[in-house]
Order: structure tokens, then sequence, then C-alpha cells
């Protein structure tokens, strides 16, 4: 039971394929799941939490209610990309930071196309 006597509210098992695959979520189950984490995330950043995973029992302290409707609106695959993928961006974005204030600068370029390496022109 939920907090004021009624059920939480969870997503509804997906739907199953002809061929006994999920199917995926649609254009508005998707957008309920990225509020959701937008929302949580705010959250996490208004408490200076970044790894929501590692700081479990303060992310529920400050953000349980976020934090819940993350969980409900996202495939739990999701909710556990999403928040490694927080923490792989921050770590990222402070090695840059890094970077730069060490005088690093960014070489001018575009990437080779996959595949392309090591072949000549």
């Amino acid at each position: 039971m939920g907090l004021f006597g009624s059920a939480p509210a969870t997503l509804p098992p997906p739907k199953i394929s002809s061929d006994g695959a999920p199917i995926a979520p649609d254009r508005t189950q998707r957008a309920k799941c990225w509020e959701g984490r937008d929302a949580y995330f705010s959250c996490l950043d208004k408490n200076n939490i970044i790894d929501s995973i590692t700081e479990k029992d303060k992310a529920e302290k400050f953000c349980s209610g976020e934090g819940r409707k993350f969980e409900a609106n996202c495939a739990s695959s999701w909710v556990t990309y999403f928040k490694k993928r927080r923490v792989m961006e921050h770590q990222k974005n402070e090695t840059l930071e890094k970077l730069r204030a060490e005088g690093a600068k960014q070489v001018p370029g575009e990437m080779a196309p996959p595949g392309s390496f090591g072949q000549r022109p």
C-alpha cells in the first residue's frame, strides 16, 4: 500500500510481441520517464549528490519522492543506465576542466568515420 492508502503508481508490464519479445515504450511513456529522471536529477543537484547509487541513503533521504516517481515511470534497466551515465558525465566534465586548467587545448579537426582508421584515402 502507498502512503495514503492507495497502491503505488507503477508502469504496466511491457506488452509482448508475437515473437515473445517486449515492445519498447512509446513516445508518451518515454516522455514520462525523462520527466521523472529530470526531476530526480534536479533534486540530486540541489543536494550535491552526484552518485545516487553509492550515496543511496543520502539520495533517499533528500529525494525519495522524486526517486520513486523516476523508478515508477522508467524501466529498471533505464534507471540504472541513467544513474550510471550521470556519474560518467560528471567525471568526464571534471576531467575536461582539469585538463583546461592545466593548459590543454582542443585539437581542431574531426574524428575519423568508424572503420576508416589506418586506411589511405
